[in-house]
């Protein structure tokens, strides 16, 4: 199914003419340089062709055909190659004479007999080429050129020897095993469905994050283990050389490293692309940009007309507006396609596999948007899922990184958001442990409690227990009310002690209070009375409302405080938390009497 959908997609990118996408037997490749060839072979020039337009000289991107897949053996490309293969030099290899060598004996064996005048110069010059003629003065070679990828071009003519009809010709016939080692087997394609000949080696794929820098595989049978009634790589899964190349070749265009390719985003260790299916290509077109959009948007260029339009098409969408209101390109029946990969050694691992309608998944953002929904919002827009996968992560000075989140999390929670189900059990546990450990208790993190929280009441019917989006003091839930509580009980702190604390009671008992409140707020109200004393004296007014605070949240409390709580308890207590210290932030922007020293930069996004 994964690859049918992905060949699928390379001939529909294919027929529009897709910018970058290469034809069946080529690949975009970094080539450096072109030797400029007379008709009887005679270097003319060679030619700087990397791509100046930054800082340093890069190799540029150009079709030329599809590489070799080597390992430790010596392969040689078509009409392009390193210099250790197309010259015999190299600063690295050590075997510089034999890749020459395999490469003089592969264009001397296909080009053979051919009567096209570019074909012929090429064997003219490895007829005549020494390695040692690289150094000469007049050789139009510089040391910065070894070990860099050469085409070659015949002297007057705009198109390289690779894109000349005699060549591709040649090299269809390589392909199709004409030429070269004995024919490939053909089968029934698994993919196609056609009898073609079968893929011995798969190309590999590149851009997953912590794959081989090479490339991976997807399908591989590279151990005699693998292999099942006398069959051998490929012949186990047989697949045409035809779809190997689309599927591989559509996905590397995917997962392309480039600032204009939105199709692709990384959760956690997944590494996501998505694509549509529809009938018109602007339709297609409309609600891939839409995906990029609504999965990116804290991720893109700040822009305050493309904010606001964006936010007002997720806030349709909660809505339940219909896709043609938000843009009338979009269609409810366009078909998506969400595929997550992972690294696996030398392999690649589907992390998970989405297909559904535009409309499906678009209600299912909704709901995801709406149990997020938190007041006051901590951010200017919907977080994106790689700031949501970040959440789950440790905590360093306010920042986190990608390798340190659970692998299975990052794919489960992409899975529920798509589909709709439930969030991940780990997902709870995993937010409340980095609260406890680093104590950064952001409105993201937050914002996840109360999602998950929220979605388990929608799935339990026999739950009667809401989930306050903001400050509820009528909630009779202790985990909310004992939030409540301790964030009044650190205001009283910070009003009391000012700019002498150095740690607040958030920074010592949040753990032990969110989990354990019996064994901590005895202790804490202890010490809120002597806090108090100092206010009333200072502050009469602010200690006789905090008091109150006190007053009406205790009374909302049972008569014992709970010996512990229950893992959705503690996720209770954070969203009490933030909302209380929210209030009373709001309290102080709003200038009425408040604790102007405090801060709630930890309830913030």
């Amino acid at each position: 199914m994964i690859l049918q959908a992905l060949n699928g997609y390379y001939q529909r990118l294919l027929t529009r003419g897709e910018e970058g996408l290469a034809p069946f037997g080529y690949s975009p490749e970094k080539i450096g340089y072109e030797i400029l060839l007379a008709p009887d072979g005679r270097v003319v020039d060679v030619n700087d062709i990397r791509d100046t337009s930054g800082r340093k000289p890069l190799p540029r991107l150009m079709n030329v055909p599809q590489p070799e897949k080597r390992t430790v053996g010596i392969k040689s490309n078509f009409l392009w190659d390193k210099t250790s293969y197309v010259l015999g030099v190299s600063t690295t290899s050590k075997r510089a004479d034999k890749e020459h060598e395999a490469f003089k004996t592969l264009h001397r064996e296909s080009l053979a007999g051919t009567d096209d005048p570019g074909l012929k110069a090429l064997l003219a010059f490895l007829a005549a080429w020494t390695p040692e003629r690289f150094s000469e003065p007049q050789s139009h070679f510089t040391e910065e050129m070894r070990d860099a990828n050469m085409v070659f071009r015949l002297d007057g003519e705009k198109t390289y020897l690779h894109e000349r009809p005699a060549a591709q010709a040649i090299r269809a016939r390589l392909l199709a095993g004409e030429d070269g080692e004995a024919a490939v087997l053909a089968a029934p394609c698994l993919v196609t469905g056609e009898r073609l000949p079968m893929a011995r080696l798969h190309p590999p794929i590149k851009g997953v994050n912590g794959a081989q820098s090479s490339g991976a595989s997807i399908v591989s049978f590279n151990l005699e283990s693998f292999a099942s009634y006398g069959k051998s790589q490929g012949e186990n899964a047989p697949i045409s050389e035809q779809a190997a190349f689309a599927y591989t070749t559509v996905l590397n265009h995917l997962l392309r490293r480039s600032e204009h390719n939105r199709q692709r985003i990384q959760i956690g260790d997944a590494s996501v692309v998505f694509w549509a299916e529809a009938e018109a290509d602007d339709e297609a077109e409309a609600a891939e940009e839409f995906l990029a959009n609504t999965w990116n948007w804290d991720d893109r260029p700040t822009d305050a007309q493309e904010n606001n339009a964006m936010g007002l098409a997720l806030a349709k969408l909660v809505q339940g507006k219909p896709l043609h209101e938000i843009d009338p390109r979009l269609s409810a029946s366009t078909r998506i396609y969400v595929l997550g990969l992972a690294p696996n050694a030398s392999r690649i691992s589907i992390r998970f596999w989405y297909v559904d309608t535009l409309g499906a998944l678009a209600r299912n953002v909704a709901w995801h948007a709406h149990d997020m929904h938190l007041e006051p919002a901590p951010w200017s827009g919907m977080p994106a899922l790689w700031r949501l996968v970040l959440a789950t992560a440790p905590s360093r000075d306010g920042r986190a990184k990608a390798e340190d989140v659970p692998p299975q999390l990052a794919g489960d929670l992409m899975r529920a958001v798509l589909s709709g189900t439930r969030y991940p059990g780990s997902l709870l546990a995993n937010v409340l442990m980095r609260m406890r450990t680093d104590g950064d208790l952001s409105g993201v993190r937050v914002a996840i409690c109360k999602a998950f929280l929220a979605r388990q009441r929608r799935f339990n019917c026999n739950s009667n227990e809401e989930v306050p989006v903001s400050l509820d003091k009528e909630s009779t839930s202790p985990g909310y009310r004992l939030g409540r509580l301790f964030a009044v009980l650190e205001s009283v702190q910070r009003a009391a002690l000012g700019g002498q604390v150095n740690a607040t009671i958030r920074d010592r008992y949040y753990g032990a209070a969110s989990a354990t409140p019996a064994s901590v707020f005895p202790v804490l109200l202890r010490n809120t009375q002597n806090h108090l004393g100092k206010l009333r004296k200072d502050k009469p007014g602010f200690a006789f409302n905090l008091e109150k605070d006190i007053a009406e949240i205790v009374d909302g409390l049972p008569e014992h405080f709970p010996r512990s709580l229950r893992i959705e308890a503690q996720g209770q207590f954070a969203i009490g938390y933030y909302h209380q210290s929210q209030s009373r932030f709001r309290k102080a922007a709003d200038g009425s009497d408040a604790d102007t020293d405090s801060t709630t930069e930890g309830a913030s996004a």
